[in-house]
C-alpha cells in the first residue's frame, strides 16, 4: 500500500510512494535513517529502473552513512515497454529532466522532509537528466554524482550547474571517459572526476562497484552534512 503519512523527521522512514508529476504518476522508494540531514534521489539509466541492483547497492551504501535514499523509476510500466522494444525513451533528457525536477519539488514539499539537502545521483543517460535539473533548480540541490554517466547530453547547461558534482568513469569506458573529460571542462562548479581503474561502462568487475558506492557515499556526506537548508515556499 502507498503511503503518505507524514513523519517526524527525526524517525525513520522506509516507505513507497506514488508521484504524480508531468502528467503521469510515478514509482518510488523512500529510505530515510532516523535523523538524516540529506536525501539522495537516484536517476536511473537506459533500459533500468528503479529495482536496478546497481543503484540498489549506491543506495544500501549512501545509507549506511546516515543519509536518505530515493529511487523511482522515470518512466510508467506502459512507457517502459514502449521503450525496450523501441527504445523511443531512453534519450529524450528533457522529458527525463522534467519528470527529475518535478520529484524534487515533490519531495521537498512534503512537510517533513522539505529542509533537505538534497543530492542527485544519475547513472549514464540519469545521469545528462541528473546535470539538466540541477541547472534548472539551482539551491535545491547541494551536489551531484554521475556514475559512467553522458553529461554530453546536458551539452549547453553544464555551465549552469552550480553545486559539487563528481564524475565517476571507468578507465575502460573510453569512449564515455572522454565525453566525461569534455563535460568537466566545461564545468564552472566544484568538479571532481574519479576513474576506476580497470573497470567498464557497468562497474561489473568485481570490486568496482563496490569503489563507485563509497566515493558517492563520501561525496554526498560531505555535501548534504551541513547545515539543514530552509526551502521555504518550494
Amino acid at each position: 500500500m502507498k503511503s503518505t503519512m507524514m513523519k517526524n523527521v527525526m524517525e525513520a522512514c522506509d516507505e513507497e510512494v506514488a508521484i504524480a508529476v508531468d502528467g503521469v504518476v510515478l514509482d518510488g522508494d523512500l529510505v530515510v535513517p532516523a535523523k538524516a540531514k540529506g536525501i539522495v534521489i537516484f536517476a536511473h539509466g537506459s533500459g533500468s529502473s528503479r529495482k536496478s541492483p546497481r543503484n540498489r547497492q549506491v543506495a544500501e551504501t549512501i545509507r549506511d552513512k546516515g543519509m536518505g535514499t530515493l529511487l523511482f523509476d522515470l518512466l510508467t510500466p506502459e512507457e517502459e515497454r514502449l521503450d525496450e522494444s523501441t527504445g523511443a525513451l531512453r534519450f529524450d533528457i528533457h522529458m527525463l529532466a522534467t519528470r527529475l525536477e518535478g520529484v524534487v519539488h515533490w519531495l521537498v514539499s512534503q512537510p517533513e522532509w522539505k529542509e533537505m539537502n538534497i543530492g542527485l545521483f544519475g547513472a549514464s543517460t540519469g545521469a545528462a537528466a541528473a546535470l539538466v535539473a540541477a541547472a534548472h533548480l539551482g539551491d535545491l540541490v547541494s551536489a551531484v554524482v554521475s556514475r559512467g554517466g553522458r553529461p554530453d547530453l546536458a551539452s549547453g547547461l553544464l555551465e549552469q550547474v552550480r553545486c559539487p558534482t563528481l564524475l565517476i568513469v571507468g578507465s575502460l569506458d573510453e569512449l564515455v571517459l572522454r565525453l566525461n573529460e569534455d563535460a568537466r571542462a566545461q564545468m564552472v562548479c566544484e568538479t571532481e572526476l574519479r576513474i576506476v581503474p580497470g573497470a567498464t561502462h557497468l562497474f561489473s568487475e568485481p570490486g568496482k562497484l563496490e569503489q563507485v558506492a563509497n566515493l558517492s557515499a563520501r561525496w554526498f556526506e560531505k555535501h548534504l552534512s551541513g547545515d539543514i537548508k530552509e526551502r521555504g515556499g518550494a
